[in-house]
């Protein structure tokens, strides 16, 4: 059986938006608008910084099983998630990957600090606390930047998306993707389809390539990693919380390559409590009630992780 079929775009035909450009706003309601993901590059996330988040993903991940289980996943969604435990499609086979999840950094032990979750940092890699947190910092910061940019190009306040940050829940995750045999047929997925749940999410993907976003008229398009780029793609909650204005776009990821790949992921999100009510133009009706950003993102995680099912090991 072969892959997953996707059709190969040229890296040109990607929109790749420069964060210091005088247009940014417009040039990120285009995208956003058109296909619900696009690369910036020049966000401010030193390089240096990012090279050594993916030396330490892949010392973390190389290390035995029982050493990376003693930070497994908490019941906050935070730790060490195995292959087999995650399933992003209803239906689909679990993930072909693993991943460590962490999020805002506390000091209140086991048990969550004011709506924060604990992390759960491996003791065995000290090292990666340190440098997941200061990543996980930059990235947020970028995607408040985008968050505003987002806000003027619709002709919101500027602050409309980030009146509530300064206790995020946003989640931050590291993951590895093992070399995917063409002998697993066309619907084993490193990440089967799916679109994200919260506002934004930022990935840095290694050379290797294997992701792919499905486009507007329904088939899936290779997209290449470019160096020195995040990938942006816009969330569920952030689709909602425009009034579908912005599309939250399907993706997967399919490791066809015969190597490992390793990514690094930011789901940027406001605080636990803010209220997602959608911001609509004159004379629009709003599609959705309210919610708050911890209830809708709670729900997406119940449904997509094995551990967080009922009599589920």
């Amino acid at each position: 059986m072969s892959y997953a079929e996707a059709r190969a775009i040229d890296a040109s035909a990607i929109p790749v938006i420069d964060m210091q450009a005088p247009d940014l706003s417009a040039a990120m309601l285009g995208a956003a608008e058109r296909t619900g993901f696009f690369y910036i590059r020049n966000a401010g996330v030193p390089q240096a910084l990012i090279d050594e988040v993916f030396a330490l993903s892949r010392r973390f991940f190389a290390a035995p099983l029982e050493a990376k289980r003693q930070a497994a996943v908490n019941p906050w969604h935070r730790g060490f998630i195995r292959a087999g435990e995650a399933k992003m499609a209803d239906g689909a086979r679990p993930d072909l990957k693993e991943s460590f999840v962490w999020g805002l950094d506390t000091t209140a032990g086991s048990q969550p600090e004011r709506g924060i979750p604990p992390n759960q940092w491996p003791a065995f890699l000290p090292e990666l606390r340190p440098a997941l947190t200061a990543y996980f910092d930059a990235c947020n910061a970028v995607g408040w930047s985008l968050l505003r940019a987002f806000a003027g190009s619709i002709g919101a306040p500027a602050d409309v998306f980030v009146r509530t940050i300064d206790r995020p829940i946003s989640r931050g995750s590291i993951i590895y993707y093992p070399p995917q045999p063409p002998t697993m047929g066309a619907e084993q997925f490193g990440v089967s389809p799916h679109t994200d749940y919260g506002c934004l999410t930022l990935l840095y993907q290694d050379g290797v390539g294997g992701l792919q976003v499905q486009g507007p008229d329904g088939g899936w398009v290779t997209a290449h990693p470019i160096p020195g780029t995040f990938v942006v793609n816009v969330g569920d909650l952030l689709a909602r919380w425009t009034n579908d204005r912005f599309k939250s776009t399907p993706h997967r990821v399919v490791n066809a390559s015969g190597r490992e790949r390793y990514s690094a992921a930011v789901f940027v999100d406001p605080n636990e409590d803010t209220e997602i009510e959608p911001v609509v133009a004159p004379g629009e009706a709003a599609k959705y009630g309210r919610v708050t950003a911890s209830a809708y993102i709670k729900g997406r995680l119940d449904a997509a992780f094995a551990y967080r099912q009922p009599g589920r090991p």
